[in-house]
């Protein structure tokens, strides 16, 4: 990657490459605990610009793994720069007259084989155009909602927003529960979690609330998949597992901001798409 970086960019990339490297860890932790050998297996790619020699639009690492507790399990870490398409520029946040940008993040998605395990996603990133913000959140997508597992993740992510502000866990739970919606079919992706996006005016202390977004949801999810991962299920658990599913990709592909970002800049295809999972089911 030949992107020149401000102290900032740095900072922001190393952070979310660092937290990427604990997340897969902790991930592959718990499939050893299950007897499972399976790894994350890493591929590298430039992103793909007219005009662009290879890296020097930026890039980034995909990371999958398909093991026994995580049917599919994508976490990506991209840094990319240059310039948005005029119309996809008048869409972004300060960049409707100087088109560059750049952004660096992480992204994951887990689609479970135990219908009783939740899925999650969650995703941070720093974006820079005429100005620079961090966005991102994460939130908790249960085929069979438990309420101790939705009380305990919202309470995780309560606690990381109540040390960084006292209106972030309501505002920003609010807007997840706005942004996670499926509006042709009238419910909620999943059980909800924290949104939020533009948060700029105050880089160290934006930064310090992302970095914790991150800690939250290495403390919140890895005990969720522990208490769930063995416990039996039915096949109609699975094919409520498949229905849910199916509904899943239909937000992504067709709602979800992040895809499309990817898309109109140039981002690598099975990264962007990774998201979707590995079997769906439309009755």
């Amino acid at each position: 990657m030949s992107l020149t970086l401000d102290s900032r960019q740095q900072a922001a990339r190393a952070w979310f490459e660092s937290l990427r490297t604990r997340i897969c860890a902790a991930f592959e932790a718990i499939e050893r605990e299950a007897g499972s050998a399976a790894a994350f297996v890493y591929t590298s790619w430039d992103r793909e610009a007219d005009g662009l020699a290879p890296g020097e639009g930026g890039g980034g690492v995909r990371g999958v793994m398909k093991g026994k507790i995580f049917e599919k399990v994508g976490v990506n870490v991209s840094t990319v720069g240059g310039a948005f398409a005029p119309e996809f520029a008048k869409t972004m946040h300060g960049a409707s007259e100087d088109p560059a940008f750049f952004a660096t993040g992480i992204s994951l998605v887990a689609h479970m084989a135990n219908p009783h395990v939740p899925a999650v996603h969650m995703n941070t990133r720093y974006l820079v155009t005429a100005k620079s913000w961090f966005g991102g959140g994460a939130d908790l997508n249960p085929p069979l909602p438990r309420e101790e597992d939705t009380a305990y993740f919202h309470a995780v992510l309560k606690n990381a927003c109540d040390a960084h502000g006292p209106d972030h866990y309501p505002r920003f739970k609010a807007w997840a529960d706005d942004y996670f919606f499926i509006p042709h079919r009238g419910v909620h992706r999943g059980v909800g979690g924290i949104f939020y996006d533009h948060l700029e005016g105050d880089f160290d202390a934006d930064f310090a609330f992302t970095r914790a977004v991150g800690e939250a949801f290495l403390e919140a999810y890895p005990p969720i998949v522990r208490r769930r991962m063995d416990e039996s299920w039915t096949q109609d658990d699975y094919a409520r597992m498949l229905e849910w599913r199916g509904r899943y990709a239909e937000f992504n592909l067709v709602h979800d901001r992040g895809t499309l970002f990817g898309l109109k800049t140039g981002g690598n295809i099975d990264a962007i798409l990774m998201s979707l999972p590995p079997m769906a089911s439309w009755s």
